[in-house]
């Protein structure tokens, strides 16, 4: 039987909830992860976008937080009728938990539909830093599913399915994104695993990665070889010329080989201001050194304060 504990923890979790809900105790062995949204099931690699990566340095930080303090805000899980509860945000706090050797953790228990669950899991995560491509990827892919899926289901007061339809553009606001985004970052998730671990780490970049996704499974496996036979990832240009082969019906091995073995263009590893654009910020004395200081430090301090907010 789960403890009611104080109910008066400033998380994101609660800033929905009712004046009924309570914050409760629950064992970590009555807790497990999200089972999946049905309409993307045997589509998604994963039950759920997020993945709990136990050396990631943001769950390590978070890890000896919770040795040292315990989990100062709760999840939110919802009943399972075949047992437990279904975590739906606090999936790390939970794993958390488990590496800091503490048996139970704080939840909110909250009814919800399989839309509602999504919405509460997306947007409990949409501004974490630490989320990878991937994951953002099959995020909103569920949140626009979850949409779709709303919209044929009219509300009382709206006799037609058009008026509760949300366009990708509203829903990309809604997470703080553009729709142009919210449609890219989707598109990754026709990519092949390969592919998709490198955008994750980083070996190939976003803008580049959106025109890959554009290309068939085997086409993607014609850029694969090329990548190995050329030991080089496609870089922005490059791939829209790939997609642009694929678009004429043109892509060969050889011609990804050809492409990808060219020489490529120098990247700058640098950021520009205009200095018009930065200068109304400092005193008139500040010199362009000294002003590139103070935007170091700023950004010191700012990033310190995402590394304070992980864990919830």
């Amino acid at each position: 039987m789960h403890r009611n504990i104080d109910n008066s923890f400033p998380s994101s979790a609660e800033s929905n909830s009712s004046p009924q809900e309570a914050v409760v105790r629950l064992p970590l062995t009555e807790l497990h992860p999200f089972k999946g949204y049905p309409a993307l099931q045997g589509i998604m690699p994963r039950n759920q976008p997020y993945l709990v990566r136990d050396d990631d340095p943001t769950m390590i930080q978070l890890v000896a937080r919770v040795k040292e303090r315990g989990v100062t805000y709760p999840g939110v899980v919802r009943p399972d009728p075949e047992g437990g509860y279904e975590i739906i945000a606090g999936q790390r706090r939970h794993r958390a938990s488990e590496l800091a050797g503490i048996s139970d953790m704080p939840v909110i228990i909250r009814e919800m539909d399989d839309e509602e669950a999504v919405t509460e899991m997306i947007d409990s995560n949409v501004n974490r830093e630490d989320v990878l491509p991937s994951e953002r990827a099959w995020a909103y892919r569920m949140r626009l599913e979850v949409e779709k899926r709303r919209a044929g289901r009219p509300e009382k007061n709206s006799p037609k399915i058009s008026a509760n339809f949300r366009s990708d553009d509203e829903v990309g606001k809604s997470l703080g994104i553009s729709g142009d985004t919210l449609r890219n970052y989707i598109q990754l998730t026709h990519l092949c695993p390969e592919l998709m671990a490198m955008v994750d780490e980083r070996k190939i970049s976003l803008s580049p990665a959106y025109h890959l996704a554009a290309l068939s499974l085997d086409e993607q496996a014609l850029v694969l070889d090329a990548m190995e036979y050329a030991q080089s990832t496609p870089s922005l240009s490059q791939a829209q010329r790939l997609k642009k082969a694929s678009q004429e019906g043109a892509l060969t091995v050889d011609l990804a080989r050809a492409v990808l073995s060219e020489e490529k263009k120098a990247e700058v590893d640098k950021v520009s201001f205009p200095m018009a654009a930065i200068r109304k910020y400092f005193p008139r004395s500040y010199t362009p050194q000294r002003m590139q200081e103070t935007i170091i430090k700023l950004l010191e301090a700012w990033q310190r304060k995402r590394q304070r907010s992980q864990e919830r």
